[in-house]
């Protein structure tokens, strides 16, 4: 059984290499975060506790795991250990 430990670690996998690429975000949804690991279900209350888990400031929550497709959310890059900021464009 796949425990929500290793869809979070997938998770944070898939949010590193997006960063490594300057991506400003990465959209992830459930049912696919959960085929990409070897005998995850789609629908998984662990895949969706993962996500959850992993949700910060600034995030968006697009669809919630109570819809058909399973849940999907936009993570902003980079991840900044729980805070998101924006710096004020420079005054000339």
């Amino acid at each position: 059984m796949v425990s929500t430990d290793h869809y979070r670690q997938e998770l944070r996998a898939q949010l590193a290499r997006a960063a490594t690429g300057d991506r400003i975000d990465l959209l992830v949804n459930s049912g696919e975060l959960c085929r990409s690991i070897a005998n995850g279900h789609s629908g998984s209350v662990s895949c969706c506790a993962a996500m959850e888990a992993e949700f910060m400031p600034g995030d968006t929550l697009l669809l919630d795991q109570t819809n058909g497709a399973g849940m999907t959310v936009r993570y902003l890059l980079p991840r900044t250990g729980g805070v998101q900021i924006s710096l004020p464009f420079p005054s000339h």
